[in-house]
């Protein structure tokens, strides 16, 4: 099938003419999907070589359960999620003998303005307090905020209801601004007063 109308094609039927054999209905879907799954990796990991681990066996999960996929009952793009995101998770629980002063810092690629190195140091903390939260936080808000999912895909992702993951992003959210508040100064932010 030409590359073009492969384009215009579902998730669920590029899976299908894959789960035929079709290797070019694989390299569109993971063209489609592999970016997604590697930006939810880095995100919750930090860490680039492990989120290309990570995105590597999403992907094999996802043409191994090819021929028994069953259309109609999730979403792929969702199911892939999932699988990403608790493979993450499970990654986070083996390094959790490692401190966070432990952690290697990410080398600023591009020195640049004051301002460039501000934001460059808001995002850090940013993540750095983001990882400070539990787990299922640190997902729904990665998933809502980062990769732009609502709240109903977020349910489905994290497995949960919709009522849950409002209260996470409620939760992680609190959490972040009680982990945040005292570096407001230190990233020329006015006090609320």
């Amino acid at each position: 099938m030409a590359l073009d109308t492969l384009s215009e094609q579902s998730d669920e039927a590029l899976l299908a003419l894959f789960a035929k054999g079709d290797q070019s209905a694989a390299r569109a879907l993971t063209a489609r999907l592999l970016p997604m799954v590697f930006a939810l990796a880095k995100r919750m990991l930090n860490d680039v070589t492990e989120a290309e681990d990570v995105a590597q066996e999403a992907m094999i999960r996802l043409w191994k359960i090819a021929p028994e996929w069953r259309s109609g009952e999730a979403k792929i793009s969702t199911w892939l999620y999932r699988i990403s995101a608790n493979l993450c998770t499970d990654r986070l629980r083996k390094r959790r003998t490692v401190g966070l002063e432990n952690m290697p810092e990410k080398a600023d690629e591009k020195p640049g303005v004051e301002a460039a190195l501000i934001a460059n140091d808001r995002a850090k903390a940013l993540h750095l307090a983001i990882a400070q939260l539990p787990e299922r936080q640190q997902l729904a808000l990665n998933l809502r905020h980062f990769e732009a999912l609502s709240n109903p895909e977020i349910a489905e992702v994290m497995q949960t209801s919709v009522e849950a993951v409002e209260s996470l992003l409620s939760r992680g959210k609190r959490g972040l601004v009680a982990i945040l508040a005292p570096k407001r100064a230190e990233f020329g932010l006015a006090q609320e007063r």
